[in-house]
């Protein structure tokens, strides 16, 4: 029993591998209907945490809850201990998480289409998902939750990689020798990736990815919901009933056809109507965000098919938020018939987690870091700072092991001050630009008086003509999580930095 499990920003949707299918398994509700997702939504019951269906059930209720949980985890400076409140209760993020994927586990084993099958399985091998613009903290959080919630991950995939798996599996007669190539483009419910993947056979090369962390279908509810108010005279509204408010924007936003012409909506009691023309006329600006994310991959968006490239079959549409008719649409008016939108666009991503849990399959895929990893430096005598890059963010990351990057070099303070970072994109002046996320601030005692025997903050920084040789080790996993160790080679000592570890 091998499984491909999507965590999503406001369903979580699992497929399973079943002798070269992928079905989307289905949970039962609390009122044994099924759904083919299970609700990323958490709930506070007194003391007590609930997630799921059993979260939307309580929230019903009036419970408080929390929503988009995703979304918390691309914060810069996210950690598992990061404060998550719900209803005046503050637990941390990972706490959190967990809860809710173990919740998913359980519903896996006792409320789902395969239960049974679960249930009897000795370990479940699971192939995980995260955005492709995710930071290390970002992945590390996702793969430590999902293996305390008992999951047996096997490996961790991007968004967008995947649902190239899931083109290929089904949309392979439109590539050949000419055209191997598919961008996808990948809107869910609380963020956008859209990657480059050049296809061979069942070799899938991931050529470049972008993404935006707040830009989903999250926010085309948010603007339904400022217009329907607007429709409202702006009645103030608690935060329960804003709440209720935009759930059902998302249900009406998801019944929208292209024939549509009106969407009726209820607020504080009262119907209004939002013509569809005007909920497109604001939400075309988060699509225009998305195609201008979307733009280091196709060179500058005008209207000619061409400037997509001859390689490039199809430009595939994923993800929940790619549903409204809008979205192809606009694209269509882009780049002509090459726009695709997969049958199963929520659940694309995780059949093609499914098909690279199936070693059946044959599928392969490289992938990359992007995401930069450097550290600021003092330069000029400290009298400025500058970004050394020390693992570009295209390097291609290893299908197995680790890859390692080592620099030596002869130390000239008493004590080392690094700043390491993750960033999104360097300027051409080699300043970093676009999100950037703090991974450690490290003091590294070279003095050997110094060495496993002082709290660093408040030692001076002094310049030392007689300082040792040094050597830094990044080393970066399949997930893409880096790891740093520094060591002093003229006594021994060294201390290792990675997420989750501190210093060792």
């Amino acid at each position: 029993m091998r499984l491909g499990v999507d965590f999503g920003t406001t369903r979580t949707i699992v497929a399973v591998a079943d002798r070269g299918n992928y079905p989307v398994v289905a949970f039962e509700d609390s009122s044994g209907d099924l759904h083919e997702y299970f609700p990323s939504v958490v709930a506070l019951r007194g003391t007590s945490l609930l997630y799921g269906f059993e979260a939307l059930a309580a929230a019903a209720s009036g419970a408080p809850t929390l929503r988009s949980v995703k979304r918390l985890l691309g914060a810069p400076e996210v950690a598992a201990d990061t404060p998550v409140e719900i209803g005046g209760a503050t637990f941390g993020l990972l706490t959190v998480l967990t809860g809710f994927l173990g919740a998913l586990r359980s519903a896996l084993g006792n409320a789902s289409t395969i239960a049974a099958e679960v249930g009897a399985a000795t370990e479940c091998p699971s192939v995980v998902s995260v955005p492709a613009h995710a930071h290390g903290a970002q992945r590390f959080l996702t793969l430590e939750a999902f293996r305390r919630a008992g999951f047996d991950v096997t490996g961790l995939v991007n968004e967008p990689s995947a649902a190239g798996f899931e083109y290929t599996h089904r949309q392979g007669r439109t590539l050949n020798s000419g055209r191997n190539q598919v961008l996808v483009y990948d809107l869910g419910g609380g963020t956008f990736d859209a990657s480059l993947v050049e296809v061979a056979g069942v070799r899938h090369d991931v050529i470049g990815s972008v993404g935006v962390n707040r830009l989903g279908g999250d926010d085309f509810d948010q603007v339904l919901a400022e217009l329907a108010l607007d429709a409202a005279g702006r009645p103030v509204l608690e935060e329960a009933a804003r709440q209720r408010l935009r759930d059902e924007c998302r249900e009406a936003k998801e019944r929208i056809t292209p024939q549509a012409k009106r969407i009726t909506l209820d607020v504080a009691g009262a119907p209004v109507t939002v013509a569809v023309e005007d909920f497109y006329a604001v939400a075309a600006g988060l699509v225009n965000a998305s195609l201008e994310a979307m733009a280091p991959l196709v060179g500058a968006l005008e209207d000619e098919v061409e400037t997509i490239g001859g390689q490039v079959a199809g430009i595939y549409l994923v993800g929940g938020g790619s549903g409204l008719p809008l979205v192809p649409r606009l694209l269509r008016e882009r780049f002509g018939r090459r726009v695709h939108r997969s049958p199963y666009p929520s659940a694309s991503t995780a059949i093609g987690l499914a098909i690279a849990a199936d070693p059946a399959s044959g599928f392969a895929l490289t992938d990359r870091l992007w995401r930069g990893f450097g550290v600021f430096r003092e330069r000029s005598g400290g009298r400025g700072v500058r970004l050394d890059q020390l693992v570009d963010r295209n390097t291609a990351l290893p299908a197995h092991g680790e890859l390692s990057v080592t620099r030596r070099y002869r130390a000239v303070h008493n004590v080392g001050w690094y700043r390491f970072v993750e960033y999104a994109d360097l300027t051409p002046d080699g300043e970093p630009r676009g999100d950037l996320a703090p991974f450690a601030e490290v003091r590294f005692p070279f003095d050997p008086a110094l060495q496993g025997r002082y709290v660093l903050d408040a030692v001076p920084v002094q310049r030392w003509d007689h300082g040792p040789l040094v050597e830094e080790s990044y080393r970066v996993d399949p997930h893409g999580i880096v790891s740093v160790r520094i060591c002093d080679l003229d006594t021994g000592y060294s201390q290792v930095y990675g997420l989750g570890r501190g210093a060792e």
